[in-house]
């Protein structure tokens, strides 16, 4: 966890995403990635120049799942950890039946995420999109929508007065796989009808087949180019 945290860290002081005093709430699903930046956002928070709280937050989809286990973890991590029974799943699947979900329920995902923050009095809302999300993003923009366009690594929300922070943007997916796997992380498996068959699937493995067959180092220019363009406030850095 030592090298994720360092990226974190780095991230956070290139986009200057926490400030001295603040509640961070981390949205955590239950995936590897949410775990790992629970954990990494713990221990920074411990040695870290700007005096920090990490709050995890869970929203439960069906307002049925067993929590315990990552309960347990973010004791054992020392940080607050609440969990909201929601009936998201049921809304976009059963009622509204969507032919499109993903896009639906991350909407509703965010809205409650961030009601449950503002309740824990939280400034700063920090989401688990690590690098290969980056590109992955950037790169369905651009194939499906004919934009350049990606996440911002720290966005406002004037209606909420709340910020999102992405803190693992420098943090390759495979690092966090492997530390989830070494230190044993409680990852809960996906009950989402569409993992693993969604457009993002499609694109993971794109860009993942052309590096190894085609472009060696196409991950990293893809992230260059993302960091040069200065699209969404994002900035020139020497870990491109």
């Amino acid at each position: 966890m030592k090298h994720i945290t360092s990226l974190v860290r780095r991230a956070i002081e290139d986009y200057d995403m926490i400030k001295d005093g603040d509640r961070v709430a981390v949205g955590i699903s239950g995936g590897k990635d949410s775990l790992a930046l629970a954990a990494s956002l713990a221990a920074l928070s411990r040695y870290y120049p700007k005096k920090f709280t990490t709050v995890g937050l869970t929203l439960d989809l069906s307002g049925e799942d067993d929590f315990s286990d990552i309960s347990e973890f973010c004791k054992n991590l020392g940080i607050e950890y609440h969990v909201k029974p929601t009936n998201i799943r049921e809304v976009v699947f059963d009622i509204r039946k969507e032919t499109n979900p993903c896009s639906l329920c991350a909407k509703l995902w965010r809205g409650a995420l961030n009601d449950l923050a503002i309740k824990y009095g939280c400034q700063r809302v920090a989401l688990g999109h690590h690098n290969d999300d980056v590109l992955e993003t950037f790169m369905l923009s651009l194939l499906y929508e004919g934009r350049i366009n990606c996440f911002a690594p720290v966005t406002y929300l004037d209606r909420t007065n709340l910020f999102t922070i992405r803190p693992m943007i420098y943090v390759r997916e495979g690092d966090i796989r492997g530390a989830a796997k070494r230190l044993n992380f409680p990852v809960k498996k996906s009950g989402c009808p569409q993992d693993g068959i969604s457009k993002r699937q499609d694109m993971k493995e794109i860009i993942s087949f052309l590096e190894k067959s085609t472009f060696p180092g196409l991950k990293k220019r893809i992230f260059t180019g993302i960091t040069n363009s200065g699209i969404n406030g994002w900035k020139k850095s020497d870990l491109t």
